[in-house]
């Protein structure tokens, strides 16, 4: 079981909630490629609403990848990006400026967002097991890991 972050604007990753989906890298398939089912993935959300340059900086979803392989979703208008499905834990957003020292990837680094950039990275499980905390589903994480 691997962990991993993906960035996308809080509007974008409540729609993939909503589906049992997530979408990484404006719809590109080989990133997904690298998520296997079983594997937990937390979203970061640099902004609110795609598009817009208004910081939100915070932890937005947290879940289990479920079984199945990457497929085509359609969002209407010609636009059919690849997708995994996921089984999103209940949680709450968490801001990020809080768990900055916690956090492995993040701690002593000035330029700390940059990993952000590439859309989706690969995470410790102590630091995943901090963003859980942090978003009120840590239970669901020990739980489902018990469960594997």
């Amino acid at each position: 079981m691997a962990s991993w972050i993906g960035v996308a604007a809080a509007n974008h990753v409540a729609r993939g909630r909503a589906g049992g989906f997530m979408q990484v890298n404006h719809g590109k398939a080989a990133p997904l490629r690298r998520i296997r089912p079983g594997d937990i993935v937390a979203y970061y959300s640099p902004v609110e609403v795609y598009g817009t340059r208004t910081p939100l900086q915070a932890f937005t979803a947290m879940g289990r990848v479920t079984p199945g392989e990457v497929y085509v979703g359609d969002m209407g208008g010609g636009f059919t990006p690849w997708r995994r499905d996921v089984a999103w834990f209940d949680s709450h957003p968490a801001p990020i400026a809080p768990l900055l020292d916690q956090l492995e990837l993040t701690a002593g680094k000035a330029n700390w967002g940059y990993p952000f950039r590439f859309g989706l990275l690969s995470v410790s499980d102590a630091d995943m097991a901090v963003i859980a905390a942090a978003m009120g589903c840590g239970g669901a994480l020990v739980q489902g890991q018990a469960a594997l």
